[in-house]
């Protein structure tokens, strides 16, 4: 993961731009989660960046506290939060070790394919006993990846560009492996400068995992009521019970 931590210190600063409106995708993510989550539930967002899902639902009234393995991004999320006099508590902290204490949170959030940067079985596994670890009996667990049942099979090789009200486009390429299980991805980011664009290439790597490969993990974590409920988020949803 700390190639993950190094892509997303260098993300943070811009990473709104990926968005073309990022205040307006605050919203809409946080009212397409919010009814897997039960009212006043407290939640943590153990991805949060720079607060995308977290500020949303904070703002929905939920206490809502962030950790995320990128400083850089904690501390824009903090920012965020405080330019907008919402409450988020939020800390640097990897997934698999959560400094929380056992049963503090009725719902975890990892949203935005923030768990496939996990590379193997055993690091989704501890990531995943850490998260019930810190749920009390009876909490969810509510997950959001890329299809990657669909991707598998396709392996694209880029994404579509996109161009935000501001001129600032962003794509990527994948090199997939020759399993077709891992890809190493590179996110371009251009911004308009003068008469060109000023480019940036960050680089990381993602395990392509399948529903029915994380939905095992999560069991042998001890999770159940494993299911992917439909939803207007933009990504496939997983919900779990701690039983």
């Amino acid at each position: 993961m700390s190639g993950a931590g190094r892509f997303y210190d260098d993300l943070a600063p811009t990473y709104d731009l990926i968005f073309g409106d990022w205040d307006a995708s605050i919203t809409r993510q946080a009212a397409a989660l919010a009814p897997l989550l039960p009212p006043g539930s407290r939640v943590l967002d153990c991805a949060c960046g720079i607060g995308t899902q977290a500020l949303g639902l904070a703002a929905l009234g939920h206490p809502v506290v962030g950790s995320d393995l990128s400083p850089v991004a904690v501390a824009r999320a903090a920012r965020e939060a405080a330019a907008r006099s919402v409450a988020l508590p939020v800390v640097v902290a990897d997934m698999r070790a959560l400094p929380f204490a056992s049963g503090a949170f009725d719902v975890v959030l990892a949203a935005d394919n923030a768990v496939p940067h996990l590379l193997t079985a055993a690091d989704v596994t501890a990531a995943a006993r850490e998260m019930r670890r810190v749920l009390r009996p009876g909490g969810r667990l509510v997950l959001t990846t890329r299809d990657y049942d669909v991707l598998r099979r396709d392996r694209p090789l880029s994404t579509p560009p996109q161009r935000n009200a501001g001129g600032t486009v962003t794509f990527q390429l994948w090199t997939w492996n020759n399993e077709g299980t891992h890809y190493d991805l590179e996110h371009f980011q251009l911004e308009p400068r003068g008469d060109g664009w000023a480019t940036t290439v960050r680089r990381t790597t993602y395990w392509a995992i399948t529903r029915a490969e994380l939905g095992g993990l999560l069991a042998d974590a001890g999770f159940t009521d494993v299911s992917w409920p439909d939803t207007a988020f933009f990504q496939p949803v997983l919900s779990a019970a701690t039983g």
